[in-house]
């Protein structure tokens, strides 16, 4: 019996990275007067880290313009994620970013069928929040039963804590809920925590290896469409859960 339907955000809701944080750190970058722009191959190459910051911090080892100390990187990075943040709000705000097909009728008839709705992702707080109110409007927070985000579970992906702590707030079994990613490091979080999980390939993962996934598709809506029947149907004979499981970090 499928309980919960635990989502990740960026990629998996929405195409985010390329057209929403990308922008909005190049925005964060000349807000700064720095010259550093990332370009779509670029980000894409960058998304291989989890979390906006690490990105920032990665990014940095290869410039020889980037502060030399580690203290100052780390320093330049907050102040930069901060301002990335506010702009990618800005971007919401403007209507430019649509859900992925089929993600509003997926929600839709979870609810219908009493079915929880919860998030496990790393990116912040602000913009889950940017996002899904432009999505589903002010009383968004009514719809999902528990918000996981960077800043509930530190360890990013593909650790698996932030699904291990949306279960934990669902309190529902890994084997009664179903995780939805778009890229390998949420694939690999989410069958570390024991739980199936199916893939909607975003822009940057077309052609990424999704081995252990329950099953993998361009998206919800690409015939079949992915109804609350088939994700039933796919909780009833999921794989088993992954050998690699562990615990969040203290």
């Amino acid at each position: 019996m499928l309980r919960a339907l635990i989502w990740d955000v960026d990629g998996t809701v929405a195409e985010t990275e390329r057209d929403g944080h990308r922008i909005a750190f190049n925005q964060a970058f000349e807000q700064l007067g720095l010259t550093w722009r990332w370009d779509v191959v670029h980000y894409g190459e960058l998304l291989k880290v989890t979390g906006g910051r690490e990105r920032l911090l990665l990014d940095m080892l290869t410039r020889a313009d980037a502060p030399a100390e580690a203290w100052q990187r780390d320093q330049l990075a907050g102040d930069l994620h901060r301002r990335k943040n506010l702009a990618y709000a800005r971007l919401i705000d403007e209507g430019g970013i649509a859900a992925r097909p089929g993600v509003l009728r997926l929600v839709d008839e979870c609810r219908a069928a009493g079915v929880a709705l919860a998030v496990a992702t790393t990116t912040s707080r602000s913009n889950v929040e940017a996002l899904f109110a432009s999505l589903w409007g002010p009383g968004w927070q009514g719809i999902f039963t528990t918000v996981v985000c960077a800043e509930d579970a530190p360890v990013k992906k593909p650790h698996p804590q932030a699904y291990l702590l949306a279960l934990q707030r669902l309190g529902v079994a890994a084997g009664e809920a179903l995780a939805l990613e778009d890229s390998p490091n949420g694939l690999v979080a989410a069958r570390a925590a024991g739980l199936a999980c199916g893939v909607t390939k975003s822009v940057y993962f077309a052609h990424a290896s999704f081995d252990g996934a329950a099953w993998v598709r361009d998206d919800l809506d690409a015939p079949p469409a992915m109804t609350l029947a088939a994700l039933q149907a796919t909780l009833a004979g999921s794989i088993e859960p992954s050998r690699h499981s562990s615990t969040p970090a203290a």
